[in-house]
């Protein structure tokens, strides 16, 4: 196993980057990461909703017409309906699969030969 270095960081370096974000020395919590090679993707957004300064981290909203939201989700439960379908067919298939082999196996002929010989009684 690889000798793995945790950093962690001091509160008067959390407060540091903290306060050049407030004051504007980096536009976002992401550009102050960079500047100090701090390498969490929401380290420093953590630090941010610690101290209180919630308003400097950027919110996402989201506008949607109306039924959207509803349009989404069916089709959300739609692509479960059809993976799991999908699932079930992709069993029965290598069940039948199986079912030749066995079949195939107790007449005593090869599966490949079989299906040569039934191709054209489909």
């Amino acid at each position: 196993m690889k000798n793995k270095v945790e950093l962690r960081y001091s509160q008067a370096f959390k407060l540091q980057v903290v306060q050049e974000l407030e004051s504007g020395v980096f536009d976002c919590p992401r550009a102050a990461s960079q500047h100090y090679g701090i390498k969490g993707a929401t380290t420093v957004r953590d630090w941010l909703r610690r101290f209180g300064k919630d308003h400097l981290v950027r919110k996402l909203v989201r506008v949607e017409a109306v039924g959207e939201a509803d349009r989404v989700a069916k089709l959300h439960r739609r692509v479960e309906e059809l993976e799991r379908a999908l699932g079930q067919s992709a069993a029965e298939r290598l069940l039948a699969e199986q079912y030749l082999k066995l079949a195939c196996g107790r007449l005593g002929e090869e599966v490949e030969a079989f299906k040569k010989k039934s191709d054209g009684r489909r």
